[in-house]
């Protein structure tokens, strides 16, 4: 009697099968997030300590990501993916213990944020140098939609969900789906096969010790004018906008006097924007010329999301910047990661994807802190009536509570669309796509 190996997924098909996976993770992750984001500001009602949570989970994602680049290239790009869901997990353990228990401090968050953004750090790079080797070039802008829409259907969901549960159920049993959510995406996994990819030229140049790998995908980069250029105008608009997107909630919290129904709704209509794009994306797969998608989203994203953002009001004008925001973010960054997909060898896509990121967001921790420093101290403060900045700017985004941080959005917005309109002046970002060859399909 003989018996048969059942073949596990490949290519698109399992791509929908992680897709799902994951889309359930974010799921959770979403709704632990924001009932956290209300137990925070509850406990210390500052901008501050919001800020913080974002800095100490984003900055070792940041500062990790040269090594976790480098060994993705060395290890199944399964078993990274597992092991970073895994992790993450762990993080939602340990703050579901703390605060079941009564101990649970804002310092907490801080060091659960840094240990799951760690391991975050090998997250992406896996994740996107898996989609490389798994599908065609003509489907990778397909996938990053795919991906956008996972992400915006879990920020429509999550804060609704999360806003039902936890009248009935608290914030232990939110995090008790979170964890559950967590598990699923990693069984999910053990089913689907992910290639690894076939040695080439480049990645033999790149091969030494964990060292030598970690700094090489700086080397890709910085040999390639186009790839630079495209991440310094990254760097750009993460510096710019970054202080945007951290300070919705406190901005939203402060105006309409802690009203999270609002707040989830606000929300809400981020991930619908981004559930449109990533819609968009999937089925009409990006603009021909993908660079247009990435500059002109950036300016979309500046002007109509977070300038809009900060001269709103009302809901339903908040709701349409957020929708706008997320919307024209889903088209940037579809269109840039099918540019990097494309160009870059998958065999070194671990440590160019890993270099890359940390190119982009190395102003973003730094944003982070500085948004909430500026909104507490400096912009807050001057926006009350009677403040210093109050007569001048009061026309446009009123006084109050609320005020100076909506003056800031607006800041933030016309300085990120100014970063994303220099690219169309250099060359090489505005070529980007002529002057770099393809890598060969493996």
């Amino acid at each position: 009697m003989t018996t048969t190996a059942v073949a596990r997924p490949t290519g698109m098909r399992a791509f929908v099968i992680i897709w799902l996976g994951q889309l359930v993770s974010m799921l959770g992750t979403g709704m632990t997030r924001f009932a956290l984001t209300i137990w925070a500001w509850q406990i210390t009602g500052s901008a501050t300590a919001l800020a913080l949570v974002g800095v100490f989970s984003f900055a070792p994602v940041v500062l990790f990501s040269p090594i976790a680049g480098a060994l993705v290239d060395r290890w199944p790009r399964k078993l990274v993916m597992m092991a970073s869901d895994l992790a993450a997990g762990l993080a939602t353990v340990a703050i579901l213990i703390l605060y079941s228990t009564g101990n649970l401090a804002i310092w907490h968050l801080y060091v659960a944020g840094a240990f799951a953004g760690i391991f975050e750090s090998f997250q992406f790079p896996a994740y996107s140098a898996a989609v490389s080797t798994m599908l065609t070039k003509e489907n990778y802008t397909r996938a990053s939609g795919m991906i956008g829409m996972a992400e915006a259907a879990s920020g429509i969901a999550a804060p609704a969900l999360a806003g039902l549960l936890l009248v009935s159920i608290g914030i232990g049993g939110v995090m008790l789906i979170d964890i559950a959510t967590f598990v699923f995406a990693v069984v999910v996994l053990l089913f689907v096969h992910i290639p690894q990819p076939k040695r080439t030229a480049a990645g033999a140049e790149g091969k030494g010790s964990l060292w030598r790998e970690s700094l090489y995908g700086f080397r890709y980069i910085f040999r390639r004018p186009s790839l630079l250029g495209l991440q310094l105008v990254f760097f750009g608009i993460n510096l710019t906008s970054t202080s945007g997107f951290i300070l919705i909630a406190p901005l939203i919290l402060a105006r309409t006097s802690e009203n999270s129904l609002i707040l989830g709704t606000v929300e809400s209509a981020l991930g619908v924007g981004g559930l449109v794009g990533g819609l968009l994306l999937s089925t009409w797969g990006g603009p021909k010329r993908r660079v247009h998608g990435v500059l002109l989203g950036m300016a979309g994203t500046g002007l109509l999301g977070v300038t809009g953002m900060g001269l709103a009001r009302t809901l339903p004008f908040w709701a349409a910047a957020a929708f706008a925001s997320m919307f024209f973010n889903q088209i940037l960054n579809a269109s840039n990661q099918a540019i990097w997909q494309a160009k870059v060898d998958p065999d070194v896509q671990g440590r160019v994807f890993a270099a890359r990121r940390l190119i982009a967001q190395l102003a973003a921790p730094l944003a982070m802190f500085l948004s909430g420093f500026l909104a507490d101290r400096i912009f807050e403060p001057a926006m009350q009536p009677g403040g210093g900045w109050a007569n001048a700017f009061g026309w446009l985004v009123g006084t109050g509570a609320g005020a100076g941080m909506g003056l800031l959005l607006v800041i933030s917005g016309l300085l990120t669309a100014l970063v994303a309109f220099s690219g169309y002046l250099v060359p090489a970002i505005r070529n980007a796509e002529t002057i770099l060859p393809d890598h060969a399909q493996t």
